[in-house]
């Protein structure tokens, strides 16, 4: 199961404490996920579907005890692509079900509601707001698997719904923003602390702390792969020099002799045929007194810039002619 339907089926079972709450988880619901259909007899109906078995007993739930009116559920197969279950929430045509429609704030028009954006009664208290962004995104959200990348989004098809949504979220201090995808307008969060914060207002405990558990872990996996890293270039960088040091004292060695160079730059010759693996931090410890990282690197930079002048010298001469 996915870290979305995981989280999803949590936050199903989330039920606000008041009525206000309940109402603006539902109205998200119907706003992301409803239509209105309208018979030959100008009679309404209202259908919900979604592919959560968990939302869809949550909307059933909400709905009967909210208006107690007659209320189907319906299981379809998709026959394409995944080829999984589809719940379909109906409340069929009934005295009464205006009433739904008044009290969410809604007019029906056609098939779907006139109202564009969020009905702003409904999230006039900080818990009322919370409940509708927990309804809008179990209706058109999902979020990636804290293990790969960090994404959290909410997919509407109305340009005003998906600002009032981003809005709703930077209210609580959360930065999202719109992106098109298509003909769907999508709502997102990208960093990791949002998503967080996130989960934690809707009320999706379980799954912000299996979030974070992942999110430590994977951190710690980065950090530990980037210092092996790390180590492993500066192992590199260590084994490199101490070749290229090893090719110029040898080439010395056998063009004027270690005996011909300064004390101080024969002692640093000698030690690093002796001890080819080691570091200069490893080779100045040798001295008596020792002699720091930067001077051990200073004496091998000239013996190199010896080395390099004699070969150069070579070059512009050439062989000797017999």
């Amino acid at each position: 199961m996915s870290f979305s339907a995981v989280t999803k089926n949590e936050l199903a079972r989330v039920v606000g404490n008041k009525q206000c709450c309940r109402l603006a988880e539902l109205a998200a619901l119907i706003k992301m996920d409803g239509s209105v259909q309208i018979n030959g007899m100008r009679r309404f109906s209202l259908n919900i579907v979604t592919e959560n078995a968990a939302v869809a007993r949550k909307i059933f739930t909400l709905l009967k005890n909210q208006f107690g009116l007659a209320t189907e559920i319906m299981v379809r197969r998709k026959v394409r692509l995944r080829k999984n279950n589809v719940y379909l929430v109906r409340i069929p045509p009934q005295p009464g079900i205006d009433g739904i429609f008044k009290a969410l704030g809604f007019e029906a028009g056609g098939f779907s509601f006139t109202e564009e954006g969020i009905v702003k009664d409904l999230i006039s208290r900080d818990c009322c707001r919370k409940a509708y962004l927990r309804g809008a995104f179990l209706g058109g959200g999902s979020v990636n698997n804290p293990e790969g990348t960090y994404h959290l989004e909410i997919i509407t098809d109305n340009l005003r719904h998906a600002q009032d949504l981003t809005e709703l979220m930077q209210y609580f201090n959360l930065p999202a923003k719109v992106s098109p995808r298509k003909n769907w307008h999508v709502v997102y969060l990208k960093g990791s602390e949002q998503i967080i914060d996130c989960l934690n207002l809707m009320g999706a405990h379980s799954a912000l702390l299996d979030f974070e558990n992942a999110r430590i872990y994977k951190d710690m996996r980065n950090q530990v792969n980037r210092l092996v890293n790390c180590e492993t270039a500066n192992l590199n960088k260590t084994v490199n020099a101490a070749v290229r040091q090893l090719e110029n004292i040898k080439y010395l060695t056998e063009t004027i002799g270690l005996d011909k160079l300064p004390k101080a730059l024969r002692e640093a010759a000698e030690y690093r045929l002796e001890h080819p693996d080691a570091s200069l931090k490893e080779l100045g410890e040798l001295w008596d007194p020792p002699v720091g990282k930067s001077g051990v690197n200073h004496r091998m930079r000239k013996i190199e810039r010896m080395a390099e002048r004699l070969r150069s010298r070579k070059e512009e001469h050439g062989p000797k002619q017999n």
